[in-house]
């Protein structure tokens, strides 16, 4: 069984895709709630907590992705 699957060209680790997801649309929908109910403060705390979502996956899910420079041969 493949560790990655491709995904729009690129190739990802489905744990860690489902990982990141649940925790940004979590935090997401958790900030949407907790706001008061005045007109923009649900939409700045849903935001909010996307962003929180997007900075705690970025720290726990490492890149897997290796680099390797060099010349290109013509």
């Amino acid at each position: 069984m493949n560790k990655y699957t491709e995904l729009w060209e690129d190739l990802v680790s489905i744990r860690a895709l489902i990982l990141a997801l649940v925790l940004c649309v979590g935090l997401t929908m958790t900030g949407y709630f907790i706001a008061p109910g005045e007109h923009p403060m649900p939409l700045f705390f849903g935001l909010g907590g996307a962003l929180m979502g997007f900075i705690i996956s970025s720290v726990l899910i490492e890149p897997k992705r290796i680099v390797e420079e060099g010349e290109v041969e013509k």
